[in-house]
């Protein structure tokens, strides 16, 4: 049975649907989960959350915006992200975090693609990448970025904005280089 057939069933509360759905899906959930916050206790946790998400919000799964392991992968990032942020005072290695996070096609099929994010943030500057991360996928504020690197605010807010030019500049350059 298809992802999309599984998760129609989910829509419609058939248990057998969710759990199919689950052992399909749960040991690449859960790893992610580890991967992003550390903890096997709280992996499991996040794991089960992203779970109950999906099943709560089958009905709105559009398979024409993507596939439904990309959907599931984005809602287990999403509450994973949800409690590394309850969390902060738990170091978590932000370069491990852009490569894994930024793009859940990359994800689900551990495809390295010379267009995606994450390939375009390794030719940052670490410290710029890591501002960029802490910034943009942590949410975390320039202020905070500085405690959590150990520069003045000043510096960790010159490091995102010069981070993220250079991503914009590198993502332009590899759509040209891409483009038919």
């Amino acid at each position: 049975m298809s992802d999309e057939a599984l998760l129609a069933g989910m829509a419609a509360d058939d248990p057998d649907a969710a759990a199919v759905f689950v052992r399909r899906h749960q040991a690449r959930v859960y790893g992610l989960a580890l991967l992003l916050v550390g903890v096997p206790a709280v992996a499991e946790e996040v794991a089960q959350e992203a779970f109950v998400r999906a099943w709560r919000h089958a009905d709105a799964f559009d398979a024409r915006r993507g596939r439904a392991t990309t959907w599931l992968l984005a809602i287990a990032r999403n509450a994973a992200i949800d409690v590394l942020r309850v969390r902060r005072d738990v170091p978590v290695d932000p370069v491990v975090m852009a490569e894994t996070i930024v793009d859940p096609d990359r994800l689900a099929d551990r495809v390295a693609d010379g267009a995606t994010l994450d390939g375009a943030l390794a030719r940052v500057p670490p410290e710029q990448a890591t501002a960029v991360v802490l910034s943009a996928v942590f949410g975390l504020t320039g202020a905070e970025v500085a405690r959590r690197t150990g520069v003045p605010l000043g510096t960790a807010k010159t490091r995102i904005r010069l981070g993220l030019q250079h991503l914009r500049d590198e993502l332009t350059r590899r759509r040209e280089v891409d483009a038919p």
